[in-house]
């Protein structure tokens, strides 16, 4: 059953032309699998470069994975896009915190990609009834409380566990890593919302 208003989904980096459209694009690709309709998945950078398409390497992660690269222009993070959000997953600490000084209210919605992903992790662990939602888009917008309720319970042992690393200008190896630290959140998050479907 399609959900009336998508559930929108913001990932936000830098220039908006490696991780952030990669998570975009793999995210929407997935949750069209899960629940066709019910999510619209977009990205921003903090400061995009704007109207590029997605980095070719980065392109090559989509496809990889089942997604499309085509068609995407990055496009400049703006306090607007930010309020039609309901939740935003930055690529680092340090774009939450460009995203909390751009609309401090946004707290309990936005967490870094990878930290969402153990939060699910908790959550998951902690539901005695992982039977599907009877209304996918209230627990989806129900979500984003929940997981800033466990924060405390996924924390990294180390900051940057928190981060995916910028691969922009460099080599196919910080590709590879941006990669292997992005794909297990993003399947996460996937997971989360296949059992809950």
């Amino acid at each position: 059953m399609e959900s009336p208003t998508p559930i929108r989904i913001l990932t936000v980096c830098t220039g908006n032309i490696c991780r952030s459209p990669v998570a975009e694009r793999l995210l929407q690709a997935g949750l069209d699998q899960v629940l066709p309709g019910a999510f619209q998945v977009r990205s921003a950078g903090t400061r995009a470069m704007v109207g590029d398409p997605i980095q070719p390497l980065s392109a090559d992660i989509v496809h990889l994975y089942g997604g499309t690269a085509g068609g995407f222009a990055a496009r400049q993070l703006t306090p607007k896009i930010l309020r039609e959000a309901d939740v935003v997953l930055t690529m680092t600490s340090m774009h939450r915190g460009e995203v909390m000084q751009m609309d401090a209210s946004l707290l309990r919605r936005t967490f870094t990609i990878r930290e969402f992903a153990r939060m699910l992790e908790v959550l998951e662990k902690r539901d005695d009834s992982p039977a599907p939602a009877a209304d996918m888009a209230a627990m989806w917008r129900e979500l984003p409380a929940r997981a800033a309720s466990v924060r405390h319970l996924a924390m990294a042992e180390d900051a940057s566990d928190n981060d995916v690393v910028d691969p922009y200008g460099r080599g196919p190896e910080r590709y590879q890593q941006m990669e292997d630290e992005l794909a297990p959140a993003i399947l996460t998050i996937l997971r989360f919302a296949r059992r809950r479907s």
